[in-house]
């Protein structure tokens, strides 16, 4: 990690401002990208003198350019890139707008997208970079009906990072491509889903942050197609498309009710 310039997007909490401080601590030189100056700027003085701070909307290209351009300009060149900004959403699919589905895939899909384009037109000339795209264990298995668009989001965000890898695999073979896949994570997700919802930090078997941000820095070192975060989720994911129907298998736990155990107005 010694040296390592890595892009963080969604950098201003969560898993984001995680491993920008575990970046920092272990050597590396992060870039934090978010929307909220005021929480950024507090990453950003928590991760020591070689760490810097792009407020940007990674949902605009031209913001997304912004970052991967200071980054250049105060470390001439990148190595990482970790497209993690990301949304909630507590919606049915029966109860989705178009503005909520825009969101969703504005937040979740769009912004990785442009990522992953700015950071592959750097990385082309160099002949080497890693692109690591958070994705979710609800874009495997949606146990959850009610992050309907978010699932929906993140399981296309891995065709494109799948495809992505597929595209570059001949030509450039030091180019890597990855996805995380969390489950439930101790952050604000709940409470700042679209729509509001249970509190992430107060559920049962939550993860906490510290070890995502781990298993992500040890994917940087050691690159990979995919990683789950918690033990037994990838064999959750096979017995769900290995199922001769998969509606026998939703009709047990992990799947979820309709409706969140606790609805929040915000």
């Amino acid at each position: 990690m010694r040296d390592r310039v890595v892009v963080i997007t969604g950098a201003s909490g969560g898993i984001g401002a995680a491993l920008a401080r575990l970046v920092a601590r272990e050597g590396g030189r992060p870039v934090l990208a978010a929307r909220r100056e005021r929480e950024l700027e507090d990453v950003r003085a928590s991760c020591g003198p070689h760490a810097l701070a792009v407020v940007a909307d990674v949902t605009r290209r031209a913001d997304v350019q912004r970052v991967l351009d200071r980054a250049v300009e105060r470390h001439d060149h990148v190595d990482v890139w970790v497209n993690n900004a990301g949304r909630g959403i507590t919606r049915l699919v029966s109860e989705l707008t178009e503005a909520e589905f825009d969101e969703m895939i504005d937040v979740n899909l769009r912004s990785a997208l442009f990522g992953m384009q700015v950071a592959l037109a750097h990385f082309k000339p160099r002949r080497r970079g890693h692109i690591i795209n958070v994705s979710s264990m609800l874009s495997r298995v949606p146990y959850v009906p009610w992050r309907s668009a978010y699932s929906a989001a993140k399981h296309a965000l891995n065709a494109l990072t799948a495809s992505l890898r597929l595209e570059l695999r001949a030509e450039f073979p030091e180019i890597h491509v990855s996805s995380v896949l969390p489950g439930v994570v101790a952050t604000e997700f709940g409470v700042r889903a679209l729509g509001g919802g249970p509190d992430s930090r107060t559920l049962p078997n939550s993860q906490p942050v510290e070890d995502v941000a781990g298993i992500i820095a040890e994917l940087i070192e050691h690159p990979r197609a995919e990683v789950y975060t918690q033990p037994g989720h990838r064999q959750q994911v096979v017995g769900y498309f290995a199922a001769e129907d998969m509606a026998d298998v939703e009709s047990r736990p992990p799947f979820m009710a309709a409706r969140p155990a606790a609805p929040s107005s915000r």
